[in-house]
């Protein structure tokens, strides 16, 4: 489970954790969520349930998204699919990312990233593979990050129904393959993506 050991390593920094979510979709933005923990404020609760987004139940990452409301600076970093399409995907990430860190109301001193590539910030940055798995802070930013995407993409879904993107959230599922063959593409698709860009070219 993640703790503090890496925020502990820089005594008296103010660290943000920094983590993103949507790179794989066919659809959608990327999001990126820059957090700062306040640790007086934060609950056992909290800290028993933070984890990497990716393992936990939606209504769980619901519930700490509240939380988190109550004892954190937040900050959220979004890159549109123009931008994914125009940059690639992994300058967007680093985009948003960027965009993320800029919204926090307070400049960290040290940017926790999960991943092994850091975006061009002003503070200074540490890279942590898997490090929503091992950092509390970047744990909590996987959860801003997961569930502000999520949101995004059901409401989406409202606008372009038969895509399944309220419960795929616009990844490559059957549902949002025979969507695609059925509905065509929308200005939400990544067109630099596969099978979007096939569908294209095929036309």
């Amino acid at each position: 489970m993640p703790d503090f050991s890496i925020e502990d390593s820089f005594a008296g920094k103010l660290i943000a954790g920094v983590d993103e979510a949507g790179r794989g979709p066919w659809a959608g933005p990327v999001v990126a969520g820059a957090v700062i923990l306040d640790r007086g404020l934060i609950s056992d609760e909290l800290i028993l349930g933070l984890d990497d987004s990716k393992k936990l139940k939606p209504l769980m990452r619901e519930k700490l998204f509240e939380l988190l409301r109550q004892c954190a600076i937040i900050g959220v970093g979004i890159a549109d699919v123009e931008e994914i399409d125009e940059k690639n995907i992994l300058q967007a990430t680093m985009l948003a990312m960027t965009r993320a860190i800029e919204n926090l109301s307070t400049t960290p001193t040290v940017a926790l990233i999960d991943g092994n590539r850091q975006p061009k910030l002003s503070c200074q940055t540490q890279c942590v593979v898997r490090g929503d798995g091992i950092s509390l802070s970047i744990a909590a930013a996987s959860i801003i990050a997961k569930v502000t995407r999520d949101r995004i993409m059901a409401d989406l879904a409202t606008l372009h129904p038969g895509y399944g993107w309220e419960t795929n959230q616009g990844y490559g599922t059957k549902a949002h393959s025979e969507g695609l063959q059925k509905l065509g593409i929308t200005t939400h698709h990544r067109k630099s993506f596969a099978p979007i860009r096939t569908i294209i070219e095929r036309k």
